[in-house]
Parts: C-alpha cells; sequence; structure tokens
C-alpha cells in the first residue's frame, strides 16, 4: 500500500491527480471572468442609487424608491423573458458560439446605460440588459456539465459563481472612482473592455472535451468518468414542464433567487438610509459582504465532496449541503432589532455577511441539480427554466419592495423573508425529487 501524507491522499493517489490535467480549470476560469463582467454591470445601478435619486439640476434623474422598483423590476421581467429562448439557444448552437453571442449582447445594453438622461430611459436600458444576461447561467451550467464530472460539478459552479461576488466588489471599488473623475454616466462603461477580451480569448479557448485540441486522454476519461450519456435527444422547452425535478429545481429558484437580487440591490440603499453612508463610506460594508459571499460559494460548493468522504452519496451530500445553507440564514431576521449606531452596522455587515455566504453556498448546489437531474443535452433548457422562475421571482420581489419602502420605509418585512424561504424550498425539492432522481428522456 503507497504510503500516504498528512493530508490523507496516497503518493499514487497524488500522482494520479497530477497525470490527470487541468484544462477543465480553464474553462473554469473563463466562467469565473465571465460571471464577474456580468455582475459588475449589474451593480453599477444599485451604487448609483442614492446619486440617481438626485433631481436633474443636481445631476440626477429623480428616481424615488418606487421607481427605482420599477426598473429593477423591468430588468428582472425581461431577465424572465430571456429565459424563454437563452437555455434552448445554447443548447441548439452550443456553449462556444452561444456564449459569444450572449456576452455581446449584454454588454452591449449595459455601456447603452451612459446614454439615459430619465427614468423612462433607465427602465428601456435596464430592460435590454436583462435579456442579455439571462444567457449567462444557462451558458455557464451548461459548460459545467460538459467540462466537469458530477462530483466535481458544485465546487466548480462554486468557484466561477464567486465571480458574482468580484464583479459586485470591483464595480464598489471602480464605480465611485468613475463617478466622482467623469460623471456617473462614465461608470456604465467600465466593463466594456474585460468584454471584448473575453469574447475573443473564449473564442480562442473553449471547445467541448471531445474536440479540444490540448486535453489529454486521461483528463476526458475523467470528465466522463460516470456511466457515459449517449447522445440525448432533443427535447422541446415545453415538456420539460411534465417533469417533477423541473418543478423541484424551479421553484426554490423562484422564491430564493430573488434574496440575492434583494440584497444586490437594495443592501447600499438600506446601509445609506439606516446608517447614514455617503457612495463612498458604502465601499467597506459592500466589500466585507461580498467577501464573504465569495468564500460561501466556494466552500459550499465544497461541501458535498465533504459529505461524500463522510460516506454519503453524491445525492445526499448535495442536499445536506443545501440544509446546512438555508439553516446558515436563518438568523438574518435579526437584523430587525438592531440600532442605527456603529455596534449595529457592524452586527449588520455580519449578519448579512453569514446569509450572502450561505446563500451563495445553497445557489452552488441548487444550481448544480439541474446537471444532476437532467442529461447533458437539455440541462441548459432546464437551467433557463429555473433561471427564468428565479427572475420572475425577482421581478414580483422588486414591485413589493420598492412599494414597501416608498410607504413605510422598513425593511423588516424583507429580512423576514430572506430568512424563511430557504427552509421552505428546501422542503419543496426534497418532497418533489427524493434523492434528486435523474431524468429518463426516451428517443
Amino acid at each position: 500500500m503507497g504510503k500516504q501524507d498528512s493530508s490523507g491522499f496516497s503518493e499514487a493517489g497524488i500522482a494520479q491527480i497530477a497525470k490527470i490535467g487541468h484544462v477543465r480549470w480553464t474553462i473554469c476560469a473563463m466562467l469565473f471572468a465571465a460571471t464577474t463582467i456580468n455582475y459588475m454591470d449589474r451593480q453599477v445601478l444599485a451604487l448609483l442609487k442614492p446619486t440617481l435619486m438626485h433631481s436633474v439640476a443636481e445631476h440626477g434623474i429623480g428616481l424615488t424608491e418606487e421607481t427605482f422598483g420599477t426598473v429593477v423590476a423591468f430588468f428582472t421581467l425581461f431577465y424572465a423573458l430571456g429565459q424563454l429562448v437563452a437555455g434552448r439557444f445554447v443548447d441548439k448552437v452550443g456553449t462556444r458560439v452561444g456564449y459569444m453571442v450572449i456576452m455581446a449582447l449584454w454588454s452591449l445594453s449595459a455601456m447603452g446605460h451612459s446614454l439615459v438622461n430619465s427614468v423612462l430611459q433607465l427602465g428601456i436600458a435596464r430592460a435590454f440588459l436583462g435579456i442579455g444576461e439571462s444567457g449567462n447561467f444557462p451558458a455557464a451550467n451548461k459548460a459545467n456539465a460538459e467540462w466537469f464530472p458530477q462530483k466535481e460539478r458544485s465546487f466548480s459552479f462554486g468557484i466561477f459563481n464567486c465571480g458574482a461576488n468580484v464583479g459586485v466588489i470591483l464595480a464598489t471599488v471602480l464605480v465611485p472612482i468613475a463617478t466622482y473623475r467623469f460623471g456617473w454616466h462614465s461608470a456604465f462603461l467600465i466593463t466594456g473592455f474585460f468584454s471584448a477580451s473575453w469574447i475573443l480569448m473564449w473564442f480562442l479557448k473553449y471547445h467541448k472535451p471531445t474536440e479540444h485540441p490540448t486535453l489529454s486522454a486521461a483528463e476526458l476519461a475523467y470528465i466522463n468518468q460516470e456511466t457515459p450519456e449517449k447522445p440525448g435527444p432533443a427535447m422541446s422547452w415545453i415538456k420539460l414542464f411534465g417533469y417533477r425535478q423541473t418543478w423541484a429545481y424551479a421553484i426554490p429558484k423562484f422564491l430564493t433567487d430573488p434574496i440575492w437580487w434583494f440584497y444586490l440591490y437594495w443592501l447600499p440603499g438600506y446601509f445609506s438610509v439606516k446608517f447614514h453612508l455617503s457612495l463612498v463610506g458604502l465601499g467597506l460594508p459592500i466589500l466585507i459582504v461580498y467577501n464573504a459571499s465569495a468564500i460561501g460559494s466556494i466552500y459550499g460548493g465544497y461541501l458535498p465532496a465533504s459529505f461524500i468522504r463522510l460516506g454519503l452519496s453524491a445525492e445526499r451530500s448535495r442536499v445536506a449541503a443545501m440544509t446546512l445553507c438555508a439553516c446558515l440564514i436563518v438568523p438574518v431576521f435579526l437584523i430587525n432589532y438592531l440600532q442605527a449606531d456603529n455596534f449595529g452596522k457592524w452586527a449588520a455587515i455580519g449578519l448579512l455577511s453569514l446569509a450572502a455566504a450561505a446563500h451563495q453556498g445553497w445557489s452552488a448546489n441548487l444550481f448544480t441539480t439541474a446537471s444532476d437531474m437532467f442529461p447533458r443535452s437539455a440541462v441548459g433548457s432546464a437551467t433557463g427554466i429555473g433561471t427564468m422562475a428565479g427572475a420572475v421571482g425577482g421581478f414580483l420581489l422588486a414591485k413589493f419592495a420598492g412599494h414597501l419602502l416608498q410607504i413605510t420605509g422598513s425593511y423588516s418585512i424583507l429580512f423576514i423573508i430572506a430568512a424563511s424561504v430557504y427552509l421552505v424550498s428546501l422542503l419543496i425539492n426534497v418532497l418533489l425529487a427524493p434523492g434528486l432522481k435523474r431524468v429518463e428522456i426516451a428517443a
């Protein structure tokens, strides 16, 4: 028997890992970069909210809490509508071409925000951005299913999904600089160079595993270590609704995705109103929350591997990870009892950091259930349905939050919702798809 080091791996095992190769992690890095750009584009508006609430004479556009909610709702509505075709489009044309088209569309839409001068124009620009950004996760999840074995998918998803947090962090640093130096219109242009660079890199570097010029036979065998799938039949998007697994994925997305959108769009406003922070002062709280969520994304994606080592199956490990994350989110309701002082500010940062980190761990595992339950030929479409459901939920929550805050100015009900929906979603997932049973699609 080979000698073991302190990590528990045998020398033979370490040598075998080294021989496998790492091309799949290069693909993961490109997915990470795309998701980073995606969330930089989204976060600009949330950071500029206090600035845009100024009157036109004060270099704003007269945004209010209610119209901000409406603008966010416009984005999420068209993001949801985009899901009707995004996942199917990627399944049809392939991940390589589909992702390039998607990136080009959302990047041009994001830069188009620099031309707006009214709330109506802002809403129109957000609608186009929603259509473009709707394709990011269906394309990324399909690439993840193509390039990673089942046991690594939630971990790899956690890594590239971490780009959401890095995108928010970069936007938090760059938007105030651009705004103070060149005005708020310029802040919407900051990702254009990154987008163009990514499209070129993706075109040059991305291929299917079986067509990749530098992928070793050992790594290809590792990627396909589960029972090889026969090429699946093309399946109409509408037929997927007949499977319980679709609903087990889509309903939790409908309930929990809006909470992330709530954090994304309303946390800067919450800290600004509750603790009277300026655009520059918002930087530290937002950076802490999203750095914590980046850790949650990576570690949450790695959690199933930890449970597998304890003897659980891959499917039970996924559910166990989701259960732990759902429980860690519950304490966020305590934010309602904090005072508007320095202690209250840091306590709020701590509670939101834990909740955001646990959400990202939840999200990494929930997303991966689509590739656990559906064959690769249908993963893009199934992911699109779930992401659409999440966007519909985000649309409804945006309208509700904007109206509620305009009337009451209180975030209490919103944080109670944020604390409770994950356990409800977990119960729905377990009841509809016990053991994450795989869909069998007949030819």
